[in-house]
């Protein structure tokens, strides 16, 4: 009868220490989460040491945060560059992190928006997206706007987040993922616009 006993108090200390990680792993000193896609996506932007952070703001193509954002002083306009994930010339995800992290694609973001569900609400004061992948895990992406010239827009209001597929017609362009309160999609956006990216890692 002790030894039952025993065994019962072992096992509720081990239900009580236990405790679930909600998918959530980490790489290179980076945290990431399982949404149940086909990459895992960082907790965090490039830039930001928490998930409502804003965090740093690139052209398409660069791997480093500049005062102006404009078509003249933009490394990849109007250049044939196909698809720059992990690529770390061009990838900021792979340049700042390192290991196996990169860019996501153009593919990798539509799961991201067919997969998953989309509430808008309010994070320690932030507004942005939770976005809840077919597991149940989930992922915060604040809205934090877009620099173009010398000025932030949209902060707050709308999200702009970078993939690392080029554009589907010309040079000038890249796909990126686009959000409001109430609406996300995937679009082109010119590249010398500055915006958010999240990296993925398999």
């Amino acid at each position: 009868m002790k030894k039952i006993y025993l065994i019962m108090a072992f096992v509720c200390m081990m239900m009580m220490s236990f405790k679930p990680d909600g998918g959530v792993g980490e790489h290179q000193g980076h945290e990431y989460v399982d949404l149940g896609l086909s990459v895992k996506w960082a907790t965090c932007n490039v830039g930001a040491n928490s998930p409502e952070e804003y965090g740093d703001y690139f052209a398409w193509g660069e791997t480093s945060t500049k005062t102006r954002y404009e078509e003249c002083n933009c490394k990849t306009y109007c250049k044939p560059i196909s698809n720059i994930s992990g690529n770390a010339q061009y990838d900021v995800a792979k340049a700042k992190w390192g290991g196996d992290w990169r860019m996501p694609t153009e593919e990798e973001m539509g799961e991201l928006l067919n997969e998953c569900v989309w509430t808008w609400e309010l994070k320690e004061g932030v507004k942005g997206y939770k976005v809840t992948g077919p597991n149940g895990n989930s992922i915060f992406l604040p809205a934090a706007g877009n620099r173009n010239g010398v000025s932030l827009s949209n902060a707050g209001f709308g999200g702009n987040y970078w993939s690392s597929t080029h554009g589907e017609y010309d040079d000038y362009d890249a796909c990126y993922l686009y959000f409001v309160s109430g609406v996300h999609y995937k679009s082109y956006n010119l590249r010398d616009n500055g915006q958010s990216v999240r990296p993925v890692v398999k």
